[in-house]
């Protein structure tokens, strides 16, 4: 089994995981409902791509 000759510092081990973070999210502006949304999903009103998808109960 192996076994590390040497303990990983902190900055080493600190080092390697400097990539690991959280990224900001896809979030854009929807023109139709005047809304920002995140890309790829259909808006808290029901459109996609201009065109209403899902029936919403509350309409506007």
């Amino acid at each position: 089994m192996a076994v590390p000759a040497r303990k990983t510092s902190k900055q080493k081990k600190r080092q390697r995981r400097g990539h690991i973070k959280l990224s900001q999210p896809n979030i854009q502006f929807d023109a139709t409902t005047g809304e920002y949304r995140m890309g790829h999903h259909v808006s808290p009103k029901g459109y996609y791509k201009g065109k209403q998808v899902v029936a919403t109960d509350q309409e506007n």
